[in-house]
């Protein structure tokens, strides 16, 4: 059985998915852009803002599941220029204390709506 996770203190989906389901004990965060949840306009003013609002954006719906960053096991960034890999990672880094999750970051043609920065997280909902 799986349940749905919405918040409106993260952006609405763009399509035909959810922010987050549930399932099996396992949290699937779907893919945050750095888009304002209360007017849905995307932040350009810097990677590093754009990361921090994209993280701030995950928290939202982490938070809604009842959950932080502590639960996360595993985790993708998507980026468009790989030169801001070090910008994201150091705001990427600043929301977990210890015991880190896997993951990997990836350089991409594209992301939806010209954004920079887009990260999906999975979490331990048990």
């Amino acid at each position: 059985m799986k349940t749905i996770i919405k918040t409106d203190k993260a952006p609405a989906p763009i399509g035909p998915y959810n922010q987050a389901v549930t399932a099996n004990g396992l949290l699937f965060v779907s893919g945050q852009i750095p888009a304002d949840p209360s007017t849905g306009d995307i932040v350009t003013t810097g990677i590093t803002d754009e990361a921090k609002l994209v993280m701030e954006n995950l928290k939202a719906i982490l938070t809604e599941a009842g959950l932080g960053f502590d639960a996360v096991v595993k985790s993708t960034i998507f980026l468009t220029d790989m030169q801001t890999f070090a910008q994201v990672n150091e705001v990427y880094g600043s929301y977990f204390s210890a015991d880190f999750p896997a993951r990997e970051t990836v350089q991409v043609a594209a992301l939806p709506k010209g954004v920079n920065v887009e990260i999906s997280v999975i979490a331990l909902k048990d």
